[in-house]
C-alpha cells in the first residue's frame, strides 16, 4: 500500500507470541515425507526474495538470509523416497556432496540430503523497524480493534474518528473470532519452539531431521522445532515439548548446547491449507489477508501483492486464494 501510494493507517498492539513472532521465518521449496514441491513455488520464492530483499533495502536492515538445509534422513525409507524424487527431476534437491562432513556435530545413520534454495526471514527484526517507520511517520495506532466501534457502511468504513473506504483484516489466528470472518474454515493449531545457546554449532545451515534448528540471526542461538497441536485450552508451552524436543537434541546433537526459550503460538492455518485473501461477499469494503498457516513467509508477499493490485486495479485474486469461494457460506447472515 505504501508502494502504491494509497493512504493507509494499521491497527496494532504487540503480541509477542503471535505466529510471526515465534516461527523460525523458514521458506522451504518442498514439503513433507514425499519430498513434493509447494504450492507455487515458481511463483512465491522469487517473489518473496525480491520483496523481502526491497524492503531491506528501504529499511536499510538484512530482512532475509538465502541458504540451504541440510536433510537427515531418518530411516531408510526416506531415503529412498529423497532418491526417488531426484530420479524424477524433482528440483530443489540433491545428495550431499561428502556425506562425512557433518559427522563431528550430529549423529546420523542413513546419510543427507540437501534442499537448496531456502531462506530464512528475519522476522522479529523486520517488524521492529517496520513498526518503528510507521509510527516515525504517524501510520500506526498502538491498540486492539474494538468491533463494536466499528461502522460499515455502503461506501465508508468509521472507527471512532477514523473515517476509510476500507478495512482488511490481517488478525492471524485471532481472525477464527472475527465476526465478519469467523465462518471461514479455519482449523487454527498450537506450535511450539525452543530455542538454544550452541556456540559450536555451524550457523551456515538449517539442520532437519524429526525437526528442524534454524540460525537465528543473534550469534550462537538457534531455533528449534515445531509440533502441531490441534487440541488446547490454552496458548502456554508445554513440558511435553520441552522434554521430547530436549530428548531429540541429546540424541541427535553431538555439541553443547544449553535451552534458553521455550515459545508456543497459535497457527491460522486452513482447512484447505490456502489463504484467505479478498473481500466479502455482503460488505464489499471488509477485506482480508488471513489463513497463511505455516507458509506464511512466502505466502504473504505476493497475496498482499495481489491484494493490493485488487484495490488499486480490478485486477483479479487467484482463485484458489480468493475468499469468492467461499461466498455463499459468508452471506448467511445470523446464523
Amino acid at each position: 500500500l505504501y508502494k502504491a501510494g494509497i493512504d493507509f493507517l494499521v491497527l496494532d498492539k504487540i503480541q509477542p507470541n503471535s505466529a510471526s513472532n515465534v516461527a523460525a521465518g523458514l521458506i522451504n521449496p518442498v514439503t513433507g515425507r514425499r519430498v513434493v514441491k509447494v504450492w507455487l513455488d515458481d511463483i512465491l520464492l522469487p517473489f518473496a526474495e525480491k520483496t523481502y530483499g526491497e524492503i531491506g533495502g528501504f529499511l536499510k536492515i538484512e530482512t532475509f538470509r538465502k541458504t540451504r538445509i541440510i536433510d537427515f534422513f531418518p530411516n531408510p525409507f526416506m531415503k529412498e523416497s529423497f532418491q526417488k524424487k531426484l530420479n524424477q527431476q524433482t528440483p530443489y534437491i540433491q545428495f550431499i556432496e561428502d556425506p562425512q562432513f557433518l559427522k563431528s556435530y550430529f549423529n546420523y545413520e542413513f546419510g543427507s540430503g540437501v534442499i537448496d534454495p531456502c531462506y530464512i526471514i528475519h522476522s522479529t527484526r523486520l517488524q521492529h523497524h517496520w513498526r518503528h517507520f510507521l509510527m516515525e511517520n504517524n501510520l500506526l495506532l498502538q491498540t486492539e480493534l474494538d468491533f463494536e466501534a466499528l461502522r460499515v457502511q455502503n461506501k465508508t468504513i468509521r472507527y471512532k474518528e477514523i473515517e476509510a473506504e476500507r478495512i482488511i483484516f490481517c488478525d492471524g489466528a485471532l481472525g477464527g473470532n472475527n465476526p465478519y470472518f469467523s465462518k471461514l474454515p479455519f482449523a487454527l493449531h498450537k506450535g511450539e519452539a525452543i530455542v538454544i545457546e550452541a556456540p559450536d554449532l555451524l550457523p551456515d545451515y538449517i539442520y532437519k531431521k524429526s525437526m528442524a534448528i534454524v540460525p537465528l540471526p543473534e550469534k550462537g542461538l538457534f531455533w528449534v522445532g515445531t509440533n502441531y497441536i490441534w487440541d488446547y485450552d490454552n496458548l502456554h508451552p508445554t513440558p511435553e515439548f520441552r522434554e521430547a524436543t530436549n530428548n531429540v537434541l541429546k540424541n541427535w546433537l553431538k555439541l553443547p548446547y544449553k535451552i534458553i526459550e521455550h515459545r508456543s503460538a497459535i497457527r491460522p492455518a486452513t482447512v484447505e491449507r490456502r489463504p484467505f485473501v479478498g473481500f466479502h461477499p455482503l460488505y464489499s469494503n471488509l477485506g482480508i489477508l488471513n489463513g497463511l498457516g505455516t507458509k506464511g513467509f512466502s505466502l504473504a508477499p505476493y497475496f498482499a501483492h495481489q491484494l493490493c493490485e485488487n484495490i488499486t486495479n480490478g485486477q483479479p485474486i487467484l482463485p484458489e486464494a480468493d475468499i469468492k469461494r467461499f461466498s455463499g457460506v459468508l452471506s448467511r447472515e445470523g446464523e
